[in-house]
């Protein structure tokens, strides 16, 4: 039993839709969210550059005592996910190898598409992880920039986003792809648009939903489940129900819409968005 919080963080709010995911399964989790809006987007930046920041995010985070790191940000993943997990001393759950399972078990004719940031397309990280389980899978990658802008602008509809959505999906349509992997965790914010322009062309796996899975049997193997969580599962155990659920945001941005998206998503999980400055030393 541990109600120390989970830390969850990204490069803005794309990894809100993971947390939403981990609360959804895990209501009665603390958990401290970081979103470093001041230097978003990590798609276009240099992986060893965002290797460097991964780790000054997770130094704040493990400061404030979280029992496991969730990286919620797929080029943050791919740049540097098994360094953390050998430096850390707690659980460490990406976003890629979730996503990259799930599309694997859901393809039929072994054609998968991939929109996600510049990063992780050229890190190939998703290609390895699906190759791994299955080398006859074919991966069709596509970067969508323009899509993670929007996103993070607060733009979820419209015909603007429409016509970007197009753009990408388009090329991979041509491919007779059967599952569209959202590989940036800003992507299901859009998914239903996404499902509403190519109803029934193929299956849309976002990786938030496996991560959020894969984050709630890990607490369990290692017993590290909050004590409330525990009670619930053994209610003769009352006495350890958790005195409150606590959520807590930061930014390093001044001018984002974190709290606005996050509205959207959250609704009323969130209510305040706490501004800091982290030097990352460059």
């Amino acid at each position: 039993m541990d109600n120390r919080p989970i830390g969850v963080f990204d490069s803005g709010v794309g990894g809100l839709t993971v947390l939403s995911e981990i609360i959804h399964l895990l209501p009665d989790e603390n958990t401290v969210y970081f979103g470093d809006t001041l230097r978003f987007p990590y798609g276009p930046r240099d992986l060893n550059q965002v290797r460097h920041f991964v780790f000054k995010i997770s130094e704040f985070l493990t400061g404030k005592d979280v029992k496991m790191l969730v990286v919620a940000c797929n080029t943050s993943t791919a740049a540097a996910l098994e360094d953390l997990k050998n430096n850390l001393n707690i659980p460490v759950i990406g976003v890629i190898e979730p996503g990259a399972r799930t599309a694997t078990n859901n393809t039929k004719n072994n054609r998968v598409g991939l929109i996600a940031t510049k990063g992780t397309v050229e890190s190939r990280a998703y290609e390895i992880a699906i190759k791994n389980i299955n080398p006859r899978i074919n991966l069709f990658s596509y970067a969508a920039p323009k899509l993670v802008e929007l996103i993070e602008a607060g733009v979820l509809e419209g015909a603007k986003l429409q016509e970007v959505i197009s753009g990408y999906v388009d090329p991979l349509i041509k491919e007779n792809i059967d599952v569209l992997i959202l590989g940036c965790t800003h992507f299901p914010l859009i998914e239903n648009q996404i499902i509403s322009n190519y109803s029934g062309d193929f299956k849309v796996i976002s990786s938030a939903v496996e991560t959020a899975k894969d984050v709630k049997s890990t607490l369990k193997k290692l017993g590290l489940q909050n004590e409330k969580t525990f009670a619930g599962q053994f209610p003769e155990n009352k006495g350890f129900a958790n005195k409150g659920t606590e959520r807590t945001y930061y930014e390093t941005g001044n001018a984002s819409k974190f709290l606005e998206v996050g509205r959207m998503f959250l609704g009323g999980e969130i209510n305040e968005v706490i501004r800091i400055k982290l030097d990352m030393g460059q």
